[in-house]
């Protein structure tokens, strides 16, 4: 009790020191302020600033190097300091921190404010520069506040500029203005980093041609010097051959001859009689992966805990090792603070209330806290920090129920539950609202498909729907989280689409083990239909969020089909259907393109995969996972080159 007694007092001794600085600082600012005990005048661009030797001397090893000299050429008239060099309203702002150590930085001052700061060596000032800088890191000027860096010591600053311009590189090429300004030394340094995010190295070779036509007579001499940080030979050979080989800089510069020829005789195979190729050589070695796709649990044959990451740029995927984790189908999955949580789901005998997390650093599974609930076919998202897990199915019935994560106190809670039971519902978040949809399928009248069609027209803004796809939307919701600590306060949901058509579905989408076809299937009926498995994820377009649906199934057979939702218009775009048609699959974004996962084609699982590349609005088939599987779950993680 007494040794608890002296921490108290301890704790609220360091609270009353902290208090009474505070308010020392609030004394001593108006004591200048009020131009009281002041014993110099700083001037700066012919402003003159009172202030105390030994408040500055305790804030600025330069200022107390100044005083205790006791000469100074910045010294004219006694007690009266000239800073040349420095703006006013730096001065002024770095006085003010002195006494208040707070410092009001703005994107029209930090570049003032921190070469003061340096020159006065206020390194509370530099950091607070540096910090203000990162936290404005953009497409437009990483690459400016990392040549910034190069005149001052910011080593952390440096390090996180040059990250984002390597994270972001095709933006910043394609984008920046700043961009044009780097050095050939500077952008061959850059481009034959290792860790460069491109997907495709025809981006990086485009990004030399744009910044030689910034300068093309000065420039244009260096093409064979940055040719050979491109990595020529992943490119793909039609590109290659129509692009690269017959360029004017290239094929004009002699010195990157031998650098064609090399990359030639490489791709077209004329090699075949040598040794195996040497993928550590400039020209053919991958770039590090900053990202890649994780494809998770799902059904084949029953519940599989098989998962495989997919590296884009080498078009390939792994098998992760899951030591003896559980099979698990039918589960949410997403990605929070670098870690993967498989949410709920079904391990062939029991519906789960258990989450797992999977850190794929070190690639250990751990037990996080269970739901208060059991959640199979569940939608889960990640928004404010926390995972949200809605809706799905106990065994017994469908649910309505929202419970949400917190990871520090690792637990979960009941919010407000859903206006609707439902469940094999696609989540995603739009902005920081969370909309969960729901699905339906018509009762195959084509007639009755065409009047459901023209209220959904009505509804949902000109929703686009291909002619012969029946299913719908029937109803989707929003979520604020604002309201999220109001257990079953159904004004935290709004509806944002309804149809007004009831409809039942002919049969079920998912195998249900043994038992429970009865359940589900009158549970079914009592919920307006069936609810299908079309996919909805988030989805970059020039900045513009969307929401992306692909594929699915009307009750009859799988869809191909896919349309995207623009909150900005408030409409429905078509996107061109996918070359396969299937449901109940993984969907994901990698970097710049929508992945479609495994899922069922109708007749069976499958392992094949395809992308959509909205600029180029075309679909293409990657290479096929190594377990065919449905009902997996797919997220995206980034900052681990070794994963593959």
């Amino acid at each position: 009790m007494d040794e608890q007694q002296d921490l108290d007092g301890v704790g609220q001794a360091v609270g009353a020191e902290r208090t009474m600085s505070a308010r020392m600082c609030n004394i001593f600012n108006k004591l200048r302020l009020n131009g009281e005990l002041c014993d110099l005048v700083i001037e700066a661009e012919g402003m003159a600033f009172n202030a105390h030797k030994i408040i500055l001397c305790g804030c600025s090893p330069y200022f107390r190097v100044l005083f205790i000299s006791g000469f100074s050429k910045t010294q004219q008239t006694p007690g009266v300091y000239r800073i040349p060099g420095v703006s006013a309203d730096a001065m002024r702002l770095l006085i003010e921190y002195a006494y208040t150590r707070h410092l009001e930085v703005t994107r029209d001052n930090v570049q003032l404010l921190l070469v003061a700061a340096d020159q006065f060596n206020i390194m509370g000032g530099v950091r607070a520069c540096s910090s203000f800088l990162g936290r404005q890191l953009c497409v437009e000027n990483a690459v400016g506040i990392w040549q910034l860096t190069g005149h001052y010591l910011l080593p952390a600053l440096r390090q996180q500029a040059y990250l984002y311009i390597l994270r972001r590189f095709p933006e910043v090429a394609r984008e920046s203005e700043e961009f044009l300004e780097l050095s050939p030394e500077q952008l061959g340094g850059i481009l034959g980093e290792d860790t460069l995010n491109v997907t495709r190295e025809e981006v990086v070779f485009e990004a030399v041609l744009r910044w030689i036509s910034h300068d093309h007579e000065g420039r244009r001499g260096h093409v064979s010097q940055l040719l050979l940080k491109v990595r020529l030979c992943l490119m793909n050979t039609g590109y290659f051959l129509s692009h690269v080989t017959t360029n004017p800089l290239v094929s004009g510069d002699e010195r990157c001859g031998p650098v064609v020829a090399e990359a030639l005789r490489v791709t077209s195979g004329l090699a075949a009689d040598r040794p195996p190729l040497d993928f550590r050589g400039p020209l053919t070695r991958p770039r590090l992966p900053h990202a890649v796709l994780l494809a998770v649990g799902g059904w084949s044959g029953g519940p599989t805990n098989s998962v495989e990451s997919y590296d884009a740029p080498t078009d390939r995927w792994v098998s992760v090792a899951v030591g003896g984790e559980e099979p698990r189908t039918y589960q949410g999955t997403v990605l929070l603070r670098g870690c993967l949580y498989c949410v709920g789901g079904f391990d062939g005998s029991e519906f789960l209330n258990s989450v797992r997390r999977f850190d794929p650093a070190t690639g250990l599974w751990h037990q996080a806290a269970p739901m208060h609930s059991r959640h199979c076919y569940v939608s889960a998202v990640v928004l404010d920090g926390c995972i949200f897990a809605m809706g799905g199915y106990d065994g017994h019935t469908r649910l309505n129920s929202v419970e949400r994560y917190e990871p520090d106190s690792n637990q979960w809670s009941l919010v407000a539950s859903m206006h609707e039971h439902r469940s094999d519902a696609s989540a995603s978040t739009l902005g920081n609202m969370m909309l969960e949809a729901h699905f339906t399928v018509t009762d195959g009248d084509s007639s009755f498909a065409a009047s459901i069609k023209e209220k959904i027209w009505t509804d949902l803004s000109k929703r686009y729907q291909d002619d012969e796809i029946s299913a719908f939307l029937e109803e989707a919701t929003i979520m604020d989280p604002r309201f999220k600590s109001k257990v079953d306060n159904n004004e935290a949901w709004d509806r944002l689409k309804t149809a007004a058509v009831k409809t039942v579905g002919p049969e079920l989408e998912h195998q249900l083990p043994a038992g429970q076809e009865d359940c589900a299937e009158s549970d079914c009926e009592t919920t307006q239909g069936q609810r299908t498995s079309v996919s909805v994820s988030d989805q970059e377009e020039e900045g513009e969020e969307e929401i992306v649906e692909v594929g699915g199934f009307d009750g009859e057979s799988r869809l191909s089909s896919a349309e995207a939702y623009s909150p900005a218009t408030g409409a429905w775009r078509p996107v061109p259907s996918m070359i396969s048609a299937r449901g109940n699959f993984g969907l994901a974004v990698l970097g710049e393109l929508l992945y479609v996962v495994g899922g069922h084609d109708g007749l069976s699982a499958t392992f094949n995969a395809e992308r959509y590349d909205d600029e180029a609005e075309r679909w293409s088939s990657v290479r096929d996972m190594t377990v065919s599987r449905s009902e997996l779950s797919c997220c995206v993680v980034s900052g681990l080159a070794d994963l593959t």
